[in-house]
């Protein structure tokens, strides 16, 4: 038996931002049949930024938040913070570190500066709270819209799927007071994937 070919999945949302190129390519189809193309590439890119591929957590450890390049590992009084750039052609959906309690979702607004520069810190954001790890996600140049799917009193697995940002930008996760730098398991650089690569894992 053929298997039945299906769509796959999209953040939410997805559809809203195709649908006005889609009506415009059918519009535009008999008047002017390249715009009319034009219009459709549009629609398929706009699907894809938002496309929402399944993840596999792993046991243990703390997880990456979002895919793309490690860009900033530091250490914040006690507690270190491991941020991750998204790049366009990234996966923005982004995903719990680790399991845990929503106490608070703050929105701040702010300006939309590049996402992987030392003044994206003034840029607009969506700080989740979990009581023992922070969670930010940072909108960029491109970014004007981020869309957290949690509210304070739900409870997070680890790897779930706690937002998106879209057409941008960065996550930061700032991990426990019970982590350290020698517990970072990746670098400044290196290319991790939501909800799959560990960033930090105790030796415990």
């Amino acid at each position: 038996m053929i298997p039945t070919p299906t769509l796959p999945d999209f953040a939410p949302g997805a559809w809203r931002y195709a649908r006005v190129s889609l009506a415009l390519a059918v519009l535009l189809a008999v008047l002017f049949p390249p715009l009319a193309a034009v219009c459709v590439v549009t629609a398929l890119v706009a699907l894809w930024f938002h496309r929402d591929p399944p993840r596999s957590p792993p046991p243990s450890g703390v997880v990456a938040p979002a895919d793309g390049r490690v860009s900033v590992v530091r250490e914040e009084g006690d507690r270190v913070r491991v941020a991750v750039f998204m790049n366009v052609t990234d996966v923005h959906v982004n995903r719990a570190p680790m399991a845990g309690t929503v106490e608070s979702v703050d929105h701040t607004p702010g300006r939309h500066l590049p996402a992987f520069t030392k003044e994206s810190e003034r840029n607009e954001r969506v700080e989740i709270d979990c009581g023992e790890y922070d969670l930010t996600l940072i909108a960029g140049a491109v970014a004007r819209r981020i869309h957290p799917y949690v509210e304070a009193g739900d409870d997070l697995e680890r790897g779930e799927k706690v937002g998106h940002i879209s057409f941008g930008s960065r996550a930061d996760v700032l991990l426990p007071e019970s982590y350290d730098r020698e517990d970072v398991r990746v670098a400044k650089g290196q290319h991790v994937r939501a909800g799959e690569t560990v960033v930090a894992a105790t030796s415990e």
